[in-house]
């Protein structure tokens, strides 16, 4: 997971929880916590339109265990998290998936309401999503190999076919990399692979 200090800007999809009682509480519309995009992981927390709820909350961190729907979370400051998954959290890794998708050891971001019970009932879960500011260094078919932080830390950018898309001087997406060129300053917003500590690319913004 990037430690890098992200972005904060929210995007405007919206889709409304469905009802889900959890410890006498009921989750609420996802439009009162924020947008469900990728983007809306980074971006900077919300009053809450909803008067029920004083505030959402986060988390973020480490899976280390799944017991059944709940996620234990081993956060990055010695924190740790119970995530409660309803039929109506939005999940994403690298494109929007399911629950089946999340492993033991995969990172992530998590916006919910917290529960009377200590758990936090997550209307948006980011799995293993990293926002990097990196330099292009090389270009392949299907990959970039670019460097990262002041240590200038290798990274191995992956194209993925019909996912994997770039935004260019700030126009519109397009999955035409051709203009993406070596020496450039690139911003990556993708899902990070624990095993290699590769990151398949949802999105690469250049010239911003």
């Amino acid at each position: 997971m990037s430690n890098d200090t992200p972005d904060r800007r929210g995007l405007d999809r919206r889709r409304f929880l469905t009802t889900a009682a959890l410890g006498g509480a009921t989750i609420v519309g996802a439009s009162a916590l924020g947008g469900l995009d990728a983007d809306a992981a980074f971006a900077a927390p919300m009053p809450s339109l909803d008067p029920a709820i004083a505030k959402s909350a986060f988390a973020e961190g480490r899976i280390s265990q799944i017991n059944g729907s709940v996620l234990e979370v081993a956060g990055s400051y010695g924190d740790r998290h119970l995530i409660q998954l309803t039929n109506a959290t939005s999940i994403w890794k690298l494109r929007p998936t399911t629950a089946a998708d999340i492993k033991v050891g995969d990172g992530l971001y998590a916006r919910g309401v917290d529960m009377p019970d200590g758990t936090i009932a997550a209307d948006a879960v980011w799995v293993n999503i990293v926002n990097l500011y990196c330099t292009v260094k090389g270009i392949a078919k299907d990959r970039l190999h670019l460097t990262h932080g002041a240590q200038e830390h290798a990274v191995v950018g992956r194209i993925v076919g019909d996912t994997t898309t770039a935004s260019y001087l700030g126009g519109a997406l397009t999955s035409d990399l051709s203009r993406v060129r070596i020496g450039q300053s690139a911003q990556i917003l993708g899902a990070w692979r624990p095993d290699d500590d590769s990151i398949d690319i949802a999105r690469v913004t250049v010239g911003h």
